[in-house]
Formats: C-alpha cells, structure tokens, sequence
C-alpha cells in the first residue's frame, strides 16, 4: 500500500490553513497545520513532513526565514518547500527561491494544482 504524503500546511490565517488541509485530507494526504513560523520549525522537527506549504507573510518568523532555517538543516534535504502567498511579481518568485523554495504559489490554489500534487507524491511514493 502506497503511504499517503505528509503535508504541513503553515499560515496565519486559520480559516485558510485549516481549509488547505482538509481539501489536501480529501485528495489522500496526510496533513497537519500550524499557524506561525517557530511552530513550523517544531513541527518539521517532529513530523518529517514531505511538503511544506508555508505563507510567506506571518508575523514574527515569516516565511522567507522559516525556509532559510529549514534549508540550512541537512536533515532537511528531501523536504519539498512550497511558498504559499498572494505575491507573485518577479521579484517575490526570485526572493522565494533564493530563500529556498522550490516552487512559488499564489493565493487562491486552486483545487486540481492541490489534487495533482497529492497525486504525483503518491506516485513518488509507490
């Protein structure tokens, strides 16, 4: 049996994050969410999630230095990194990738970019 992709989704907006997840639940995930940046960090400590869905604006540690926490780590490596924010100028996509992401998406995402990444995970996991 193929093992579901653990996904964290992080954001400050509740409704947002909470939503995300259970539509990631739908399409087979394994989702979890936290709402600001150190609870990010602890929790990719503690579950080893495959892909991180991470807002670039939160208060505190945003995003941008989350990613940058994460890439330093060796441990890390294979851990897919997924910028989630309403930005998407150039110049937002350059910043995203220098930080260490490795794709760049704007709010809203629609459902069928949601499903195919649930389902190419899972391939990858077969």
């Amino acid at each position: 049996m193929t093992k579901p992709p653990r996904i964290l989704v992080v954001d400050d907006g509740h409704d947002a994050a909470d939503s995300l997840c259970m539509v990631l639940r739908m399409f087979g995930a394994d989702c979890d969410v936290v709402y600001d940046g150190e609870s990010a960090l602890k929790a990719i400590e503690e579950k080893r999630p495959d892909i991180v869905l991470l807002d670039l604006s939160m208060p505190g540690m945003d995003g941008y230095e989350v990613a940058q926490q994460v890439r330093i780590n060796l441990e890390y490596d294979s851990v897919r990194l997924i910028a989630l924010t309403g930005w998407g100028t150039d110049e937002e996509r350059m910043r995203s990738e220098a930080a260490g992401f490795s794709e760049h998406w704007v709010k809203p995402v629609p459902a069928t970019t949601l499903r195919q990444l649930v389902a190419t995970e899972l391939e990858r996991n077969a």
